[in-house]
């Protein structure tokens, strides 16, 4: 073969060569271009509706960590901000329509203060981002208590539903009340006849109903535990739709009970109003990442906690079938405004 020929067959090559390296330049640095446009957490703040050393307060300071462990959000802030049923957190939120470097605890309990009236926001008009677990609530009494299962307590509330002191934290028309509430509705319990007595936390309702002020107390799993291990109290029902873990393995739900009742409170994150799509892709992905991690799975675990990934748009439907079970239980209370 000549040089020329050579040249000229193998010059094509070279041609065509480039030609692709062109093409796989171009995409590369598309590419970049694209991943350099990519909405990039700052620093934020994880805003939380309740004060520090709380269940809520400690979901969120694990969420921050864990995001910050995986290296996803170098920088974000657990931001204190109790009262005002969330109020003074969703004003808080409000000062930063658009912006994905704040976001706020979602909590069910914030539709059961939009429903009352309590506040005058709605929570539809946020950025719902993911759902992460769900908590439920337990119906406790005191281990001497006559009460021995869920049938005598029914039985009791059927009779005379006026007739027993039931604790709630924090206040009356909550999510606990309506853990409680809604699965004596469907046993047949005059709800709207009840004692209610709202204390200002879970552990003075609990204090309360060892002291024998109440006789029945409802509230949530991790504000049990200790009092059940010890044997003070007795846990008649849970709400979940299966049996909770050690201590509560012995504990029956609802629906073992034969009442077809399953609620729980649903808690993950939510952006602003406004927030760009881009930015929730972003805290969608994130999210998923580290609910998919070991700590958070032990964590969850250690809390009685279950876990219930759900992403913006499942989370939407979600929250919108929710609002309606928990407003109907709220008016079978005669808690709505009309």
């Amino acid at each position: 073969m000549g040089v020329s020929m050579w040249a000229a067959r193998f010059g094509k090559v070279s041609i065509c060569t480039s030609v692709v390296c062109a093409f796989l330049t171009a995409g590369v640095s598309q590419a970049q271009q694209a991943d350099a446009h990519k909405w990039r957490p700052g620093n934020g703040e994880f805003i939380v509706p309740a004060g520090p050393g709380g269940a809520v307060d400690t979901a969120a300071r694990m969420i921050s960590r864990l995001l910050q462990k995986e290296k996803l959000y170098p920088n974000l802030v657990v931001v204190n901000n109790p009262g005002g049923n969330a109020a003074i957190a969703l004003n808080a939120l409000d000062k930063h329509k658009g912006d994905g470097n704040y976001v706020m605890t979602s909590a069910s309990s914030i539709m059961n203060h939009e429903i009352l009236g309590n506040i005058h926001h709605r929570m539809s008009d946020y950025t719902e981002i993911a759902i992460l677990f769900d908590e439920y609530v337990g119906v406790a009494v005191r281990a001497d208590s006559p009460y021995k299962t869920i049938h005598d307590l029914i039985a009791k509330f059927k009779a005379s539903p006026d007739a027993l002191n039931v604790g709630v934290a924090t206040a009356i028309g909550n999510h606990i009340h309506v853990g409680l509430a809604g699965p004596l509705k469907e046993a047949g319990v005059d709800i709207s006849k009840m004692t209610m007595v709202p204390y200002k936390s879970s552990s003075e309702s609990i204090t309360a109903l060892q002291g024998g002020h109440l006789d029945v107390v409802a509230a949530t799993t991790p504000n049990l535990v200790g009092l059940v291990k010890s044997g003070a109290i007795r846990v008649l029902a849970i709400g979940a739709p299966e049996r909770l873990s050690e201590p509560f393995e012995n504990v029956p739900t609802w629906i073992e009970e034969g009442i077809d009742a399953v609620l729980s409170s649903a808690q993950g994150v939510m952006g602003p109003r406004n927030m760009p799509k881009e930015q929730l892709d972003v805290w969608a992905q994130m999210l998923a990442t580290i609910a998919a991690t070991d700590e958070w799975k032990a964590f969850l675990a250690k809390n009685h906690w279950k876990e219930h990934y759900l992403g913006p748009e499942a989370t939407r439907e979600y929250r919108a079938g929710e609002y309606k079970q928990i407003r109907s239980v709220l008016t079978e209370l005669g808690l709505v405004k009309k």
